[in-house]
């Protein structure tokens, strides 16, 4: 990572998925920063002042120290509205839901591709702890945890997982022969999220990467192609989706909306875990605030909208058995 000076710094990792994101937003900005890996920095201070232990963190031009990468991505779309991430009006309802399946579901394939199998375990860990093989030993312990939390100890759902993966990048493949990104000619924070996941997890750990290899437009996109967008373009209206939306959607209803509505559940009774039906199975999963704040961000999104925005968002969120996660 570099050490020059940037007018914004991102406190992170390589290997984040959610570092990797926001890295992703910035260049699309064509913000000028600098990535920094957290380990060799400020820990307390870094921490104290945004209130986390969790990465990223982001250092702005007026000192700020701030996390949590969809608020900054909406901080960061007031401050380069011509490359916004999240469009505004419904469009922005869409990106919005759309990021959230991948920030809050999807993000649990990348955590069991990475702990569940040995070499890519030994690969993160090593790396992450800079090659430090008995700090490396304690992140490959809290790595089965963070498996159980995230639903998939059993093989049923280690499996369902992955091929809920594989149908995604099968999606992604082809729609990124026909445009330049997963929603059009432009990238939204949907965009950001995904090469998040490429780039930090399943095109760099060992075993997810020969899975990912057999996607070349994928692995060119993730690898070169996306950065190298020009500032222009438009996105498919919500009346006519890209393939890739309308098949992330077509999914969210069996798999992202019970965990996130059961997860709430489980917030208001004040439980530790909680058991929902993920593909024809009943999973436990660890009960955590954040996926009920991220709910609300988007609950609070749609209700924002004008009167003949609401009229054209709600029937869609119907269409796709999704109105009963966002009322």
């Amino acid at each position: 990572m570099s050490t020059m000076p940037a007018q914004y710094i991102i406190y992170g990792g390589e290997l984040s998925l959610f570092t990797r994101k926001l890295e992703a937003a910035m260049i699309f900005y064509g913000a000028k920063f600098d990535l920094r890996s957290k380990n060799t920095a400020d820990v307390a201070n870094i921490e104290t002042r945004s209130g986390t232990h969790q990465v990223p963190v982001l250092l702005t031009p007026e000192n700020w120290m701030i996390a949590d990468t969809t608020p900054l991505l909406q901080m960061l779309d007031s401050r380069f509205p011509d490359r916004r991430m999240f469009p505004e009006g419904e469009l922005g309802v869409l990106v919005h839901v759309l990021e959230e399946h991948f920030d809050e579901w999807i993000a649990r394939v990348m955590v069991h591709y990475r702990w569940h199998y040995p070499e890519s375990a030994k690969f993160a860990a090593m790396r992450m702890a800079d090659g430090n093989e008995e700090v490396a030993e304690r992140v490959m312990n809290w790595g089965p945890r963070a498996c159980r939390a995230t639903g998939t100890e059993s093989p049923h759902q280690r499996q369902a997982a992955e091929q809920e993966y594989l149908r995604m990048l099968q999606a992604a493949e082809i729609q990124l022969q026909q445009t330049a990104f997963l929603l059009g000619e432009r990238p939204t924070a949907l965009d950001c999220i995904v090469l998040g996941g490429l780039r930090a997890h399943t095109n760099m750990d060992p075993d997810p990467k020969r899975v990912v290899a057999q996607f070349p437009c994928v692995v060119e996109w993730a690898q070169e192609r996306a950065d190298g967008w020009d500032g222009k373009g438009s996105l498919a209206p919500l009346s006519d989706l890209t393939g890739f939306a309308q098949h992330v959607l077509s999914e969210m209803a069996s798999t992202y909306v019970p965990y996130v509505l059961a997860n709430a559940d489980a917030q208001t009774a004040g439980a530790k875990a909680f058991h929902t039906e993920i593909y024809s199975q009943d999973v436990s999963f660890l009960s955590r605030p954040y996926p009920e704040q991220a709910r609300q961000m988007l609950v609070k999104r749609i209700h924002e909208l004008d009167t003949a925005a609401q009229q054209v968002i709600q029937p869609w969120l119907k269409k796709y058995g999704l109105a009963r996660a966002f009322e």
